[in-house]
């Protein structure tokens, strides 16, 4: 019986705090070279800065508003072998004493490019890690994207660098499918639910599931832009390291158990019924239960709210708020985590919760 794929998830994902210094500032132990580095000042109220190796340095989106690309010789200059480094004072990456968490997700560490789809995408997929980076140029109509990975991603996010969007995330989890006419999709910068908008606005005029090879996008502008700078990012469950999935919620502090098949290093969630989401891990201050919470589609600092609270444990995590932000009596909850370590290893051999 194959317990998990990955012995040492943090080869693939690891979470690291740093305070700013205000000038050049390289940040190491992370443990691996990173291709997605996503930033967030932990003490004041600035923008989450979203930057990968595939679009390069200094450039960087942020997760909570609808802005285009920004470009910032201050922002980070190098994606090193064990961390990466920010080159100057920029007050969402590197404000002077202030503290901020870094989260860091393996690539290629490099890029290849993709003909799977109709139109020639550009890619950093790691098949070991169910992760992929993409980019391509849109063309204003429906279309289908390589994305690298050798199984259809569950979650995929995708945003036009060029103009002000929405962040789009697509999920074949939740009882939402993108296929029958149903174009199921979220927004990273906002608290939207689950929305079937109908039409060719999302992914495809008849909306179509990933495959193993491509996704389909549709005509509007957040996905497919003509002529437009276009990203995505993309992600499928891999046993014993990384988790997309679904729960429902019961409304009370004695919560619903989340099975994953390891112990979190990272976990998100969000209520399809609407709510903020809500990111947690296991390297800020906070502990069983109290693991404060950082909410993607806010520019707001970390904070501890009893009726958000969640335990991680060794094989998943168990919901003891009963705030409808994480759990609403009926309501399905989309989330996705990234293991510390998985619960028993390839040999056999369990792990303990912290």
């Amino acid at each position: 019986m194959a317990y998990t794929t990955i012995d040492n998830p943090g080869l693939f994902f690891n979470t690291v705090l740093y305070t700013g210094n205000g000038s050049s500032n390289a940040i190491t132990g992370v443990g691996f070279q990173p291709d997605w580095i996503w930033l967030k000042n932990r003490s004041t109220n600035n923008s989450h800065q979203l930057y990968d190796a595939v679009r390069g340095t200094t450039k960087y989106l942020e997760s909570d508003n609808t802005d285009s690309e920004y470009t910032s010789s201050n922002g980070i200059s190098a994606f090193g072998s064990d961390g990466f480094t920010i080159a100057g004072n920029l007050t969402g990456a590197n404000n002077s004493s202030d503290n901020f968490v870094s989260w860091n997700w393996l690539g290629a560490n490099g890029t290849a490019s993709n003909s799977n789809g109709s139109i020639t995408s550009t890619v950093s997929a790691n098949t070991t890690a169910g992760f992929s980076i993409v980019t391509w140029t849109g063309n204003g109509s429906d279309a289908t994207i390589g994305h690298g990975l050798s199984s259809a991603p569950e979650m995929y996010v995708v945003r036009n660098r060029s103009d002000a969007a929405d962040w789009r995330v697509g999920q074949t989890v939740a009882g939402n499918t993108m296929t029958g006419g149903n174009g199921y999709y979220m927004e990273w910068n906002d608290t939207k639910g689950s929305t079937n908008p109908g039409s060719a606005v999302t992914w495809g005029s008849t909306p179509t599931a990933p495959t193993a090879s491509v996704f389909t996008v549709g005509s509007n502008n957040a996905h497919n832009g003509s002529s437009d700078n276009m990203l995505a990012y993309c992600f499928h469950s891999v046993k014993g390291y990384s988790k997309i999935g679904s729960y429902i919620g019961n409304g009370n502090a004695n919560g619903t158990f989340v099975y994953t098949g390891f112990k979190p290093a990272w976990f998100m969630l969000k209520s399809t019924s609407g709510e903020a989401w809500n990111i947690y891990d296991n390297k800020r201050l906070g502990f069983n239960d109290r693991n404060d919470q950082i909410l993607a589609n806010t520019n707001g600092t970390e904070g501890d709210t009893s009726s958000w609270r969640i335990d991680i444990l060794s094989n998943g995590v168990k919901i003891r708020g009963s705030d409808s932000g994480v759990n609403n009596s009926g309501t399905a909850y989309l989330y996705m985590s990234f293991a510390e370590s998985p619960f028993v290893t390839s040999t056999g051999i369990p792990n303990n919760a912290r």
